[in-house]
């Protein structure tokens, strides 16, 4: 196939300019590539890598939806292989300075797949994890639906939110919980473009695929368009005997037609049986058989007036080659091929490149010049909104909780008690659940706020009597309920947490799901927070501490992963007060306009006796517990205690405090001084300790002498099995191990060796060691 394939002149001064504009982003977005992997100096030698190919088969899509097709306000999501074409684009519109092209994966360039928080030009939505960024805008498109109807519309016409993702793409799991989703079914303001180039990574995708996907979608109420054939094909299936070759290739297969975009015109001829149409010449035959819809400006542009005049989010299946217009065309193995040099001189030819100013832009007096900078303004980068924060945040609701109560049970309360004492900050709050906003304890919350929806729609129930919980639907509702996808519930709280950015107004986003589903979200949980969205999540019931549940609902590595993510601090209160202050603190995070923070808390339904809570110098303690850890129980300032007596420090996190202060009290009675560390955040202790080792210093034990340490938690022990280096002592780290069974949580506790006499018998473990001994 000749690398000119696909550049047909057409009549009109539009087209015309279109068509130049998508030649020089075909020519820059690969040559950006090839700069980076051929041209730029590499001192590793290894292979930078981009996708020449993936990015040829969407220029005329892209082309045609930012040179005419978008307006301002509306926002896209990029396939991430097609990251080159949207440098390009963003660089003749001048939203990108020059010396950003021949960076890309570079450090501090342009990142390999499109970042809304690394790129150093304006992107939408970050993609990259597959199938992750294709759905982003589904949900930016409800955020902006909520907040037109909670408070009032925010411009003049609706932005719509535009998805261009390849067809290999919809393998993924992802694309189908958010195509399925409820809550998405009414968005009007929705519109995918799915590249059909038929290959993914490896291969040439089996069979003919496209017409299950068009099921599925049509199944879930979605609007289904296809630009199929470009001018010339329509015109060939129009000829008397057209139909047959119009049946000739829909009954195709990929890879047969793959493997005649890459053969000979003769063998074109003769397969598709040409020689019943008007006759053609050899070049006529090629650019026939490669002039699909995803390739004609026309096409296209009636393919996307058609989806947006749709009721409901839509789907334009767009035929495309990958590779398209360059010399790898339709190879089944070019998605990481890279195009030589001697083929790129070739194709400056023919795209007739001026060769002293490969990166040269269009004469601003020219018409593509003039069309690039009246459409770069409307996509140039956008001041952030003035922040709209009318509201305070207390630091301290001044309840006392007695009794015993879980952090679950409290964790509902405290949402109750906010729109008592902080009506407009609780205004701004929204929640969202995947099918489990009763068992999370969002009950209370739903009764005051609601659950939101497109329209009214009281809870039918009613009518037969006082219910607990008043499903009641309507517009202003607080809270939106999810299907079963923790995905989706990831995805919803990332966008909701950009909405200040998306819209103008400022919400504050708080989701719960069942803790041991966290692992399930995690990949939606980094997108969101790599994106820079910020919420609160919180995963309860957590750890074995939900006993008759079993091990299939039982957390066990979720700590990990909270110490572990960027952007997210994890927390594992135990008390209620310490919940109550927590929530107000990360309330406050999400609101700091210079460094925003999400949290993540994990919460128990194990009710913990509140005496234990010393709740005395009420501030000073707020801070001590916000810090991240404090002194629970001090043995060592105890009557009695001596310097040299047995003594160690037991580190504990969440429900297990309570099994730590018990073998606190038998260590007490056997002679060993066992205080107690309530590890409220072992996150921000972490940081602090890195903190001090970038800094070169070290974190000082407030003991006055070093001892063991025993560290304890409802989930994996590694999670805090750090904390005796960090005092540069011995420690002996307990935690689940194992996966969980049904049980009691006393059986459980002993099964792990997590419970007071499992504490107590590492404690004498650690003051019998030839470490402890020594020191």
């Amino acid at each position: 196939m000749a690398s000119s394939a696909g550049f047909v002149a057409n009549s009109g001064s539009e087209v015309d300019v279109l068509q130049e504009i998508q030649r020089r982003v075909l020519w820059l977005s690969t040559l950006i590539v090839h700069h980076a992997n051929r041209v730029r100096h590499n001192p590793s030698g290894l292979k930078v890598g981009g996708h020449q190919a993936s990015s040829a088969s969407v220029v005329s899509l892209l082309t045609v939806l930012f040179f005419d097709f978008m307006r301002q306000g509306d926002r896209i999501a990029v396939k991430p292989h097609a990251s080159p074409v949207l440098h390009a684009i963003h660089y003749l519109m001048g939203n990108l300075e020059r010396k950003y092209m021949t960076r890309l994966r570079d450090y501090h360039g342009l990142q390999a797949y499109p970042s809304r928080t690394k790129d150093p030009f304006p992107v939408d939505f970050s993609t990259g994890s597959v199938g992750l960024g294709a759905v982003a805008p589904n949900f930016a498109a409800l955020v902006d639906k909520f907040v037109q109807q909670r408070f009032g519309p925010q411009t003049a016409s609706s932005a719509r939110y535009f998805s261009i993702l390849g067809d290999a793409e919809l393998d993924e799991g992802s694309i189908w919980e958010a195509v399925a989703e409820p809550a998405l079914h009414r968005l009007d303001n929705v519109i995918w473009i799915v590249d059909v180039n038929r290959q993914s990574l490896d291969r040439v995708i089996p069979g003919i695929r496209v017409g299950q996907w068009k099921d599925m979608f049509r199944a879930n109420g979605w609007t289904v368009v296809e630009a199929k054939y470009g001018r010339l094909l329509e015109g060939a299936v129009a000829e008397p005997g057209g139909s047959q070759l119009r049946r000739c290739i829909d009954d195709m297969s990929n890879e047969m037609y793959q493997v005649l975009l890459r053969s000979p015109a003769n063998e074109v001829r003769r397969r598709l049986d040409l020689d019943k149409l008007e006759p053609r010449t050899d070049d006529e035959v090629m650019r026939l058989v490669s002039d699909l819809g995803g390739h004609d400006t026309e096409a296209i542009k009636q393919a996307l007036s058609r989806a947006d005049g749709a009721d409901s989010p839509a789907v334009v299946f767009a035929y495309t080659i990958k590779g398209w217009g360059l010399p790898i065309a339709a190879d089944s193995l070019n998605h990481s091929a890279l195009l030589t040099s001697e083929q790129v001189a070739d194709l400056a030819k023919t795209l007739q490149v001026d060769e002293h100013d490969q990166w040269s832009l269009f004469a601003s007096d020219s018409p593509a010049g003039r069309l690039s900078a009246v459409r770069g303004k409307l996509f140039a980068r956008r001041p952030p909104p003035t922040p709209k924060q009318p509201f305070e945040l207390p630091t301290d609701f001044g309840d006392n909780y007695r009794g015993s109560q879980s952090t679950q049970r409290a964790f509902g309360h405290i949402l109750t008690a906010l729109i008592r004492s902080a009506p407009e900050a609780a205004k701004r709050v929204v929640t969202v659940s995947p099918d489990v906003a009763t068992s999370t304890n969002l009950g209370g919350w739903i009764n005051k706020g609601g659950v939101w929806d497109h329209d009214d729609a009281n809870d039918l129930f009613m009518s037969i009597g006082p219910r607990l919980i008043r499903w009641d639907r309507h517009p202003q509702g607080q809270h939106i309920e999810l299907g079963i996808s923790e995905t989706n519930l990831l995805m919803m709280l990332g966008q909701l947490g950009l909405a200040h950015d998306l819209t103008g107004e400022t919400l504050l986003p708080v989701g719960t799901l069942y803790d041991p589903f966290v692992a399930r979200a995690l990949d939606a949980f980094i997108y969101s927070l790599y994106s820079g969205g910020r919420f609160i999540l919180v995963g309860t019931p957590s750890g074995i501490t939900l006993a008759p549940e079993g091990g299939a609902h039982q957390s066990i590595v979720t700590p990990a992963i909270g110490l572990g993510l960027p952007g997210v601090v994890y927390w594992e209160p135990c008390f209620a007060q310490e919940l109550e202050w927590v929530i107000l603190e990360t309330l406050r995070s999400l609101l700091n306009e210079r460094d925003p923070e999400s949290a993540y808390l994990r919460l128990s339904t194990a009710p913990i006796d509140q005496a234990l809570f010393p709740l005395t110098d009420r501030e000073r303690l707020r801070s001590q517990v916000l810090s991240g850890a404090y002194r629970l129980i001090d043995r060592t300032r105890e009557s009695g205690y001596r310097p040299g007596h047995n003594a160690v420090d037991i580190w504990a996190s969440g429900v297990l405090v309570a099994e730590a202060a018990k073998a606190s009290q038998t260590l007490l009675d056997d002679g060993v001084y066992a205080s107690v560390v309530n590890c409220v955040s072992p996150d921000r202790i972490y940081r602090q300790w890195q903190g001090a080792v970038h800094r070169g210093q070290r974190i000082q034990s407030a003991q006055a002498a070093p001892v063991p340490v025993v560290t304890v938690l409802d989930g994996h022990p590694a999670a805090l099995a750090w904390v005796g280096s960090m005092l540069g002592v011995a420690a002996w780290p307990l935690g689940v191990t194992h996966y969980g069974e049904s049980g009691d949580i006393h059986d459980l506790y002993q099964a792990a060796q997590i419970d007071a006499d499992a504490i107590a018998n590492a404690c004498f473990a650690a003051l019998d060691s030839p470490a402890a001994l020594s020191s």
